[in-house]
Formats: C-alpha cells, sequence, structure tokens
C-alpha cells in the first residue's frame, strides 16, 4: 500500500482526497490516504477531518519528513511546483504534480534530473494522459474510417479571473499553463509531436494571457489550430478534421463522448466514456503501480513528454512575449 500526503488544501485537494476515499470505498486499497499539508494549520486539520485523512500538518516540511509518507499529491498553483516537489524529492518523497508540472522546462528537466538521481518517481498529474478515453480516441482516429485524419481544433476556456493565480504575473498567472496545456497535450496526443508552431494572445494589464491562439504544423501537411482563455466559457470540443468526416471528443479536459460523423454530417458512430469514479483514479493507479515496480516514471506521461510540453509552452510564450518576473 502507497501512503499519499496532499500539499495543499484548494478544490483540486478536494477532488483528489475523494477519488482516494471512494477507491477505498470501491475495493481499490492500493492507496491510502495518510497526511494533508497546508501553511494554515486549522485549515489543515479541518480538511484532515472531512475526508477521514489521520495526519494534518501546519508545515509543508513537516509532512515531507514524516517517515509514513511515500507518496506527494503537489496541488498547489504552478507557479510553486518546482519549490514544492523539490522539497518532496530532497525528503526521499515520490512525487505526482498537478499540470502545468513546472513554470518552464529548466525547471521541469531539474526536478527529473534530481528525481531520477534518487531513484524517486516523479510524474505530471494531467489526467487526460491516464484515462481509457485516450485509447479510445486514438483507436478511432488510426481506423480511418471517415478517411485520413488532416486537421483538429481544441479549446478550452474557463471564466476564472476570480482566481488570484490566473491574473498575477508573480504567480506564473494567464491561461495557458492553466488550460491552454490541455490543447496542446491533444494535439500531440492525436497527431504526435508537431515540427512548428505559432502562438498570439491578448493580455491583462498585469501581463498575463487572458486569451490565446496557437496554431501547429506538421511537415506532412496537417495542422491544428487550438484556443484557450480565462475570461469566457467554451464548448471545449476537440474535433479531429477527416477526408471523409470528422471526429469529435466532448470535453477535452475530461472526454465523455468520441462522436464519428460522415461527410454528409451523419452521426455513424458513438462510445461513451466507461464508468469513473472521477477521472483522476487512472493517474493515481498508474503512479502507485509504477512506484512498487521501482520505475522512476509513469508510461502514459514519461518524463520526456513533460518536458517537451513545457518546451512548447515556453516557445509560445516567447513568441507571446511573456516572461514571468521570477525567470
Amino acid at each position: 500500500m502507497i501512503n499519499l500526503g496532499i500539499l495543499g488544501a484548494g478544490k483540486i485537494a478536494v477532488i483528489m482526497a475523494n477519488t482516494v476515499n471512494r477507491m477505498a470505498a470501491a475495493g481499490n486499497n492500493e492507496v491510502r490516504l495518510c497526511a494533508v499539508a497546508v501553511r494554515d494549520r486549522e485549515r489543515a486539520e479541518r480538511f484532515a477531518a472531512e475526508f477521514g485523512i489521520p495526519k494534518a500538518f501546519g508545515s509543508y516540511e513537516d509532512m515531507a519528513a514524516d517517515d509514513e509518507v511515500d507518496l506527494v499529491y503537489i496541488a498547489t498553483p504552478h507557479s510553486h511546483h518546482f519549490e514544492h516537489s523539490m522539497l518532496c524529492l530532497e525528503h526521499g518523497k515520490h512525487v505526482l504534480c498537478e499540470k502545468a508540472f513546472t513554470v518552464n522546462a529548466k525547471q521541469a528537466r531539474e526536478l527529473i534530473a534530481f528525481a531520477e538521481s534518487r531513484g524517486l518517481l516523479i510524474t505530471e498529474a494531467i489526467w487526460t494522459r491516464y484515462q481509457p478515453m485516450r485509447r479510445i480516441i486514438d483507436e478511432v482516429v488510426a481506423s480511418k474510417e471517415v478517411g485520413e485524419p488532416r486537421m483538429l481544433t481544441a479549446n478550452l476556456c474557463y471564466a476564472i479571473l476570480e482566481n488570484e493565480r490566473i491574473v498575477k504575473s508573480a504567480l506564473a498567472g494567464g491561461a495557458l499553463l492553466d488550460v491552454g496545456v490541455y490543447t496542446i497535450n491533444f494535439a500531440e496526443m492525436v497527431f504526435g509531436h508537431a515540427d512548428s508552431y505559432y502562438a498570439v494572445c491578448t493580455k491583462n494589464e498585469d501581463g498575463c494571457d487572458m486569451a490565446g491562439s496557437y496554431t501547429m504544423l506538421w511537415k506532412d501537411g496537417r495542422t491544428a489550430v487550438l484556443c484557450s482563455g480565462a475570461e469566457v466559457i467554451s464548448d471545449r470540443f476537440g474535433t479531429v478534421f477527416c477526408t471523409e468526416g470528422f471526429i469529435q471528443v466532448e470535453n477535452i479536459n475530461n472526454p465523455q463522448s468520441v462522436r464519428v460523423f460522415d461527410k454528409n454530417y451523419r452521426l455513424i458512430r458513438e462510445i461513451k466514456c466507461p464508468a469513473q469514479l472521477t477521472g483522476y483514479e487512472y493517474e493515481v493507479l498508474e503512479t502507485a503501480k509504477a512506484i512498487e515496480e521501482g520505475k522512476t516514471e509513469c508510461q502514459s506521461m514519461p518524463h520526456s513528454e513533460t518536458v517537451r510540453i513545457m518546451e512548447i509552452m515556453d516557445g509560445m510564450r516567447e513568441q507571446m512575449g511573456i516572461k514571468y518576473p521570477f525567470e
């Protein structure tokens, strides 16, 4: 059994705690909630009481030093992922770190190199990489039942300006690292590694991207047009355009169905998402299995892919003229 500690107590930490508890209720005991750490001790104790977690810490350092904790889920803003992940690695903990993995590729490479030097697992918790729907989408596209896939679009926008981490450059704010990362992952999961890309955006007064459009190109002529935003609500669809029809994915942030349409726009097939607890259980199970097998990375999101996505976002930020004050 892997003892899991959660670092942070925001919305995403709540989902993870709920996921592990639901896994246990379903009879899966590979991972156990062991501890939670928040800078505010009272808040940590409330979180622990709500989810039946044995230990509550008012210090990240204290939880990292606890010998009972095997794996730490990093649920803080991505501006702090490097610092908090390194803290846990230095104390011999395996790390499951939320997306965006870090602020830039340099930080990602440093974390991965350090983890590998210590024989520790570190992996990016981008849930769409681990879910069964990824395989299903790949199989539908590869079937070529509506012809050759040549172009795709994907969008992910939420009205999230109330979150300080989105609007503050000092917190690595903006739409790209928070939601745009899903559109890029979607494009590269479907079409493989792009050969070039171009990015533009609008910015707020603090220099954070509020809405962005990204075009990715492949040397064989395939293209992807992606957009992300923090001011509006979008349909979250991903669509693969083929020579004899198109394939539509409902919600690239947690795919719920894949629908195939012929050239006359008639629905010819629909595949629903397999029953899931929250969708987070797949990354938890794969991480636990990898740790038990002595691996330092997960097959669904290997280190090379994490670094590549960070490199792409570094390049896009350079094109958009976005640099965080601490870089």
